[in-house]
């Protein structure tokens, strides 16, 4: 059983720059794919980004790309957002995501989301 912690929400102003952070423990992440999850007001939830520990590959929505950046610390087994250039539409409960396999899909295994608020 894997114990997902985020934490790093908050409130930044449109155009600034927020780093999530994402705890996770219970297993050995070699073979997981990890990922960001969000859910805005009104609308379903979304895959954001995601990174596979095996090969160290990532991939991003289209909306975040140039903007947002996965990362790990495999020696503190912790997963890193860095979200630049705010916008609006970025408001949304963030979700720290894992799954048990090397490509991003539809992950099992939530964290309980940390609140992102953008201030226009």
């Amino acid at each position: 059983q894997l114990q997902i912690v985020e934490s790093g929400g908050g409130l930044v102003q449109h155009e600034g720059s927020l780093r999530l952070s994402c705890a996770v423990s219970g297993s050995t992440l070699d073979y997981y794919a990890l990922g960001w999850f969000r859910h805005a007001p009104g609308k379903e939830r979304e895959g954001v980004s995601c990174i596979i520990i095996s090969s160290s590959r990532t991939d991003y929505a289209d909306s975040v790309k140039r903007r947002f950046t996965i990362s790990r610390d495999s020696d503190k087994n912790t997963m890193y957002h860095q979200m630049n250039n705010l916008k609006n539409e970025d408001e949304s409960v963030d979700y720290c995501v894992a799954d048990p396999v090397t490509i991003c899909g539809r992950p099992g295994n939530w964290g309980q989301g940390t609140q992102v608020t953008v201030s226009s």
